[in-house]
């Protein structure tokens, strides 16, 4: 069974940054697609970023315009996700998630069969 732990949220100031941590048990190499989700109160999860098994990388570019970037690092199981120029509007919690088959898109959670248990982060004026 994979597990998945999130790390490295906090809070921060307008214009900082945070990296964010997903370690896997192990599956990260097994994952066909990885990617990271938020949801802040009150409002809809929505998709951030994703990441396939071959490297490609996709993003909401509606709202991350270049400011975040997935990786992922195969040999350590673990998936990051550098979110720089934060915003306010960026707070929420931040989940990561993967699944085996099947789209990989962060227009699709549906699709993630496996989810940590998120990180907050907080991003202040």
């Amino acid at each position: 069974q994979a597990q998945l732990v999130e790390s490295g949220g906090g809070s921060v100031q307008t214009g900082g940054s945070l990296r964010l941590s997903c370690a896997a048990s192990g599956y990260i190499t097994s994952f066909y697609c990885m990617g990271w989700f938020r949801q802040a109160p009150g409002k809809e999860r929505e998709g951030v970023a994703v990441i396939d098994r071959d490297g490609r990388t996709s993003y909401a570019d509606s709202f991350v315009k270049g400011r975040f970037t997935i990786s992922k690092d195969s040999a350590k199981s673990t998936l990051y996700l550098q979110m720089n120029s934060l915003k306010a509007e960026d707070s929420a919690m931040y989940y990561c998630a993967g699944h085996f088959r099947g789209l990989c898109s962060w227009a699709l959670a549906s699709a993630f069969g496996y989810w940590g248990q998120g990180t907050q982060v907080i991003v202040s004026s």
